[in-house]
């Protein structure tokens, strides 16, 4: 098998310490336009971060296929209502909102298995629908199921990803743990072969360690076509932070010597699959872009100054 394209980018292009730090975006560059042409004229790869608050549209899925070039790629986060994430009300689509009894409202959060089965699937679908104009237009890479904390390896969790694989049939999942139990030496190779059974792609993580939601940093291929690595930092202090604004859990700028790191594990996942994406989720002032050329330049891709 060649070795396949890697990919590189960052999590988010519209962070509000990048804008504000003003060492990426050129003088003058005010408009949420403006700012995706320009990264997409220096980065292939981008994760859509706001998806994860706020459910896509499809307005958005055609404005973001005509301000990037052709061949460029977007990574979607899945809505957090269908990753078992705690969701605000205000998020949900207002239609469905409405149908909603007066005390789920009043709540400051919502999850899925408490609504009517009928919304949760018409939350799915709508989802599916939105994005589709980017799996259409060949630009849509994968989208992204980052798990909670309290998503333990067990049996039914292992049926939730499946389901998901099948709530999406057109598109390609990738899955994202946040608890230790998935990659422990006693359940490592039960959850490898579970996803390499189901061909869907682990995310690679480099994260801070010592914690119940810290993933090792392995590098492995459980899908044919899509390996993906995404960049946390290392900071435990950050990773701690209680604070509105998630830019400041992840704030760490990498070091040459800790992403050459990655270099040979990212080589080593590009020779297993057709496609790489790596992704700096540092998001905090430029770091993200930084460490992206950074990383960038240690494996030989070419990315414009």
């Amino acid at each position: 098998m060649s070795p396949g394209s890697i990919l590189i980018g960052t999590s988010s292009w519209t962070d509000k310490t990048l804008i504000e730090d003003g060492n990426f975006y050129p003088p003058g560059t005010k408009t949420a336009e403006g700012r995706l042409r320009y990264y997409a004229s220096r980065f292939p790869l981008v994760e859509v971060d706001s998806t994860y608050y706020f459910p896509p549209t499809e307005k958005n899925s055609e404005l973001w296929i005509e301000r990037t070039p052709p061949d460029f790629t977007f990574n979607i986060k899945a809505y957090s209502l269908l990753t078992k994430h705690p969701t605000t009300p205000k998020s949900l689509y207002g239609d469905l909102r409405d149908e909603l009894q007066p005390e789920a409202l009043q709540k400051r959060r919502i999850y899925a298995e408490r609504l009517p089965e009928e919304i949760v699937d018409e939350v799915w679908e709508r989802f599916r629908l939105a994005i589709f104009p980017l799996h259409s237009a060949g630009k849509l890479g994968a989208v992204l199921f980052q798990f909670p904390q309290y998503f333990t390896i067990s049996r039914t969790n292992k049926a939730y990803i499946e389901e998901a694989a099948g709530r999406l049939p057109d598109y390609r999942i990738a899955v994202e743990f946040r608890h230790k139990s998935w990659l422990e030496e006693r359940n490592v190779e039960e959850t490898l072969g579970f996803l390499e059974e189901h061909d869907v792609p682990l995310v690679c993580v480099d994260m801070p360690q010592g914690f119940d939601s810290s993933l090792p940093p392995l590098a492995a291929a459980t899908a044919k076509d899509l390996s993906m690595v995404r960049f946390h930092g290392r900071d435990p202090n950050a990773w701690r932070t209680k604070s509105e604004s998630a830019s400041e859990r992840f704030r760490y700028d990498y070091s040459k010597e800790e992403l050459a790191e990655w270099a040979p594990k990212i080589e080593g996942l590009a020779e297993q699959t057709r496609e790489t994406h790596v992704l700096m989720n540092n998001c905090y002032r430029d770091f993200a872009v930084r460490n992206a050329r950074d990383l960038g330049s240690l494996l030989d891709l070419e990315l414009p100054d």
